[in-house]
């Protein structure tokens, strides 16, 4: 069985090891790079399955990072920011990261982080995807991966499109928050609610936001009409 192996990029070099350390004890292999440029080409060279990406780098910051990895392959990405405002997370979302800690974390939420992204991708391979469907003006091609918002193409990031899909499966349903995270993100529980909402706005800003029906504390619903 194939070792999974994950890129950490970070600056501070105690930080750095200190991850890498603790993955390598978890049973992965672990790349290490320290500034934007070393990132893209560790990448590059190296294919990870995971990156676990700091924000704020040397050189180029993590965003433009993952905006070049993902322009040239889909890759697990979680980024680590010390700024945890909501406008930093949804700008990281958007350039394709799937999934974010802030600063100061604990060792093992990475660990979850990176188990459940690595399963995430393991799940999609298996999983025959659902036929074609028409929701309130969407247009959702599970098969192809595009989604069409009255007639125009939308672009979503690999999550966003997996989370519409788990709405559009039983639209007009309140969909629990630990059925989404278990279902898109491979969790257990729902301890990553704050990623799923952050999930849900960056998705309602390209779809519409009258799409997706919060219900608090319980989950949200794609509306019918």
């Amino acid at each position: 069985m194939k070792v999974p192996v994950v890129l950490v990029v970070e600056d501070d070099p105690a930080i750095n090891q200190a991850l890498s350390d603790r993955l390598v004890a978890e049973g992965f292999e672990v790349l290490r790079a320290f500034d934007g440029p070393g990132a893209v080409a560790a990448h590059d060279e190296h294919r990870p399955d995971v990156v676990v990406l700091d924000v704020m780098l040397p050189g180029f910051d993590g965003l433009e990072v993952c905006r070049r990895i993902q322009s040239s392959r889909p890759v697990p990405v979680l980024m680590v920011t010390a700024r945890d405002s909501e406008t930093d997370v949804l700008i990281g979302l958007g350039v394709g990261a799937d999934d974010y800690v802030a600063k100061p974390f604990r060792m093992r939420e990475v660990v979850a982080r990176v188990q459940a992204l690595l399963r995430r991708v393991e799940r999609s391979r298996e999983v025959v995807p659902p036929a074609a469907a028409t929701v309130g003006g969407l247009s959702i091609d599970p098969r192809a991966r595009q989604v069409l918002v009255e007639g125009a193409g939308v672009h979503l990031t690999p999550l966003e499109f997996d989370l519409l899909v788990a709405l559009a499966a039983e639209p007009g349903v309140v969909r629990s928050h630990v059925e989404l995270m278990r279902e898109v993100w491979g969790w257990s529980e729902a301890s990553g609610t704050r990623t799923l909402a952050s999930h849900v706005k960056a998705l309602r800003a390209k779809i519409g936001a009258h799409r997706v029906r919060t219900v608090h504390g319980v989950g949200y619903a794609l509306v019918v009409a």
